[in-house]
């Protein structure tokens, strides 16, 4: 396993696609944010070499069928086309991956956490190992998200200006979703706040104690919850329950 020879492929294959894009460096730069969070917590969680270089490797796959998506539909949506399944079919069901690894010792372990890194839930992986690196890559993927919504354009990601998206409403359904502290589900999502609600209810979704730690230390819950300005003002009442549940949960599983 070489890491510095899978970016190295990885920047060609980049080459294919234009890096002015707003949405394509959006998503470069996500790239390689989420190969450091993959780091981090494989580090965090005392793992071999082996599997924080897997973690990594992991993390510049993950998200290898987004540059497609933004080439034909500029769009992020999940109707527009499944990237997870896109990024699994190029690699292994064309064989791509072998630009990037020459060996297919850990292939299994790649394509599980690449088809299943977007999942709504994680469900029926029956391999530990891959049950681990599967659930690091969607843990680091979540967290270089928060890093995206905090440093890029809202424009870049939400299709709106945040005073705009401060001013809708959140969808009753969208609510009753959160207060069951679950994941929002995407058909549920109407207004633009109902994005910006499930982006936050991510943190319900996280696995590892560690990935809370590094939350905590970001201060990502109060750093997203202050981006918008919520001129709604039942909007604005919501985002407080919101961000008073979010800190609350994150603080007890860091300290669990």
């Amino acid at each position: 396993m070489d890491l510095s020879h899978a970016v190295r492929k990885f920047e060609e294959y980049l080459d294919h696609y234009d890096r002015d894009d707003d949405k394509i460096r959006l998503k470069i730069t996500h790239t390689y944010g989420v190969v450091e969070y993959s780091r981090k917590i494989a580090l965090r969680l005392g793992l071999p070499e082996e599997d924080v270089e897997l973690a990594q490797i992991i993390g510049l796959l993950h998200d290898i069928g987004r540059f497609e998506q933004i080439k034909r539909f500029d769009s992020f949506e999940p109707a527009t086309m499944d990237h997870a399944e896109f990024g699994v079919r190029i690699l292994f069901e064309e064989g791509m991956i072998r630009q990037f690894l020459e060996k297919g010792d850990w292939d299994q372990i790649i394509e599980t956490a690449v088809a299943r890194h977007s999942d709504f839930r994680l469900e029926g992986i029956q391999d530990a190992r891959a049950l681990l690196h599967a659930k690091i890559i969607r843990d680091a993927d979540k967290l270089d998200n928060c890093r995206v919504k905090l440093t890029d354009p809202v424009e870049t990601f939400m299709g709106a200006a945040a005073e705009e998206v401060g001013h809708m409403a959140i969808s009753p359904a969208v609510m009753e979703q959160f207060r069951k502290r679950e994941s929002i589900l995407s058909s549920l999502r109407e207004t633009k706040m109902d994005y910006w609600v499930s982006y936050l209810a991510y943190f319900f979704d996280i696995n590892f104690k560690v990935s809370f730690e590094m939350i905590r230390e970001e201060q990502y819950v109060s750093r997203l919850v202050g981006r918008i300005p919520y001129a709604n003002p039942e909007t604005a009442e919501q985002m407080k329950e919101i961000s008073e549940v979010l800190e609350r949960y994150v603080r007890e599983e860091a300290l669990q």
